[in-house]
């Protein structure tokens, strides 16, 4: 016959749950970190595609027949921003100075193929986590 479990038994039964259910979210949150490395990484590494005024042109063409006057044409975390988003959530005329990687990159494009031919781009803030910047998008008008 079996014995009545004992107090100290469910004492390392409930300290052994507990233990696993923290074992268990040290995982998760190295996976979530892992996954945040990666997107960073690829963030900082993508270049500007050879096909990116045709895809600009037919974008800013389907917009425009729907009475569109910009295009939100990239999102990327506020911590991608040098100063974590902090210019552009604050409108100073110099965020684009904070852009790193992809978004740089972007920029770059739009001052040396768009703005002469009359397009603005502007950045703001989309999302706030938790009252705390989150996502910045950047806009192409016109």
């Amino acid at each position: 016959m079996n014995g009545l479990i004992l107090p100290n038994e469910l004492k390392q039964i409930s300290s052994d749950a507990e233990m696993a259910k923290m074992d268990e979210d040290q995982a998760a949150r190295k996976r979530k970190e892992q996954q945040q490395a990666e997107l960073r990484e690829a963030f900082l590494a993508r270049e500007i595609h050879a096909e990116a005024i045709d895809r600009i042109n037919n974008a800013v063409r389907i917009a425009a027949q729907r009475g569109h006057h910009q295009i939100e044409v990239i999102t990327f975390p506020c911590s991608f921003c040098s100063d974590g988003g902090r210019r552009v959530n604050i409108g100073d005329p110099e965020w684009p100075s904070t852009l790193t990687g992809f978004a740089e990159r972007a920029y770059e494009f739009y001052a040396k193929e768009l703005r002469p031919h009359g397009y603005k781009l502007s950045a703001e803030i989309i999302s706030f986590p938790g009252g705390m910047p989150g996502e910045v998008g950047l806009y192409l008008k016109w």
